[in-house]
């Protein structure tokens, strides 16, 4: 990672409101998929745990499948947030004494923002505004595993200009670019030789590009199937250390990450003409996040720390029923593993082996526009980690993750 100093004087009033929204995108709640991944874009995609890649007819395509925009009509609009709030536990172990360690988290909110433009009979237009990473946790000060984290927080916030083309009637692809703006922020107690252990207050941002591309098949109304693919981004950080007591140390640092590439697929099935089904896997490239290297402009030199994180799988299904014409309901289920080896483990991303994600919500449509709600219930089994060797941690148990997620979105179609 590469960081430099963020100072308000230093940027345009436009980066200064994108910050700000990339601040709210991703404020202080926990990653919610694999790794520190945010999978939630839209009330109605949340619902139905992420499983509309095939189904891809509403804004959300944006995000999980562009060329699904082909099947909204006219000029449409979308706008929302999501809710998170998280609770766990680590117990760490020192000898025989035991420790119990409470998360400190608190209610943390994630806007999306989407619009569609069909601009010709097989052409189509449209923008996104996401945040897919975010992560934020903070123990406190003088917990036991303080020599690896006390705080961290990544914010992220995508715009997505994308294109859709509807090659035939039942063939469509889509395409987008990803405008990514990313912020880092890291507290932790460095235990440094001949001096006393010193309190690192890292942090930093930076600007990234990228690209997705997505294909949809519909060879009939009652089925279609799609496949998305969400690229690699590398942001170089520059920013600023700041060490207490040794203020002497302060200085610049720099390094870089490469957020993750995915690729999403599903199937979707339509029994009856109320009645949809949706099935899905999402991959996600997150062996690329080997190390963690932060180079200092001081005599410190470079923090190196091993990360090797494997790739994940998420399996996801959806179902969605029109109970009446003004009304949806819709119920889903998401499992995945996560990336974290026991080797490598530590409280970066409080870890688990594994999460389910059991989601509900409803539809409302009135004339021109909709009200959609949902909620998701993450649950993540509890892992115990003896031998890791990353700095700082300790024998733990990481228990009592019960996260909760609530997403509004309000639509309107002209």
């Amino acid at each position: 990672m590469a960081f430099r100093e963020i100072g308000m004087g230093r940027k345009s009033r436009w980066c200064i409101v994108l910050a700000g929204l990339g601040w709210l995108l991703a404020g202080s709640g926990p990653g919610y998929g694999s790794g520190f991944a945010l999978y939630e874009a839209g009330a109605r995609s949340s619902s139905l745990a992420g499983a509309v890649v095939a189904r891809a007819d509403d804004l959300s395509a944006i995000f999980y499948n562009p060329a699904g925009l082909v099947q909204l009509p006219k000029i449409q609009i979308m706008g929302g947030f999501s809710t998170f709030i998280t609770g766990a536990e680590i117990v760490t172990h020192l000898g025989p004494a035991a420790a119990t360690n409470h998360l400190q988290s608190r209610a943390s909110f994630a806007p999306h923002f989407f619009v569609s433009y069909q601009a010709g009979e097989r052409v189509w237009l449209g923008l996104g505004l996401n945040s897919p990473f975010g992560l934020g946790i903070q123990y406190n000060n003088n917990w036991p595993g303080r020599f690896n984290v006390t705080q961290a927080a990544i914010q992220t916030l995508n715009l997505n200009p994308t294109i859709a083309v509807k090659v035939t009637d039942y063939f469509s692809l889509g395409a987008g670019l990803d405008i990514m703006y990313f912020k880092f922020k890291l507290k932790r107690v460095l235990p440094l030789p001949v001096l006393t252990p010193q309190a690192l207050d890292l942090q930093g941002d930076s600007w990234g590009l990228g690209f997705n591309l997505g294909v949809l098949l519909k060879p009939a109304d009652y089925l279609s199937f799609g496949v998305s693919y969400r690229s690699q981004v590398r942001q170089h950080l520059d920013g600023e250390a700041r060490f207490r007591p040794f203020s002497a140390l302060d200085g610049d640092a720099s390094g870089t990450i490469i957020l993750p590439d995915m690729v999403m697929a599903g199937i979707m099935v339509r029994p009856m003409k109320q009645l949809s089904v949706e099935g899905g896997i999402i991959w996600t490239h997150w062996d690329l996040f080997k190390r963690l290297d932060i180079k200092f402009n001081n005599p410190l030199g470079t923090l190196s720390e091993a990360k090797e994180w494997h790739n994940t799988w998420r399996g996801q299904l959806g179902v969605e029923y029109q109970a009446l014409p003004w009304l949806d309901l819709r119920a889903g289920y998401a499992f995945e593993n996560e990336p974290m080896p026991d080797k490598f483990a530590d409280y970066l991303v409080p870890t688990t082996d594994r999460r389910h994600n059991f989601s509900a919500g409803t539809g409302f449509h009135w004339r021109a526009m909709t009200l959609d709600l949902a909620y998701i219930m993450v649950v993540m089994m509890d892992r115990t980690v003896n031998n890791s060797q990353a700095a700082g941690v300790l024998p733990s148990d990481f228990q009592g993750r019960l996260s909760h997620v609530v997403t509004m979105s309000v639509g309107y179609k002209f």
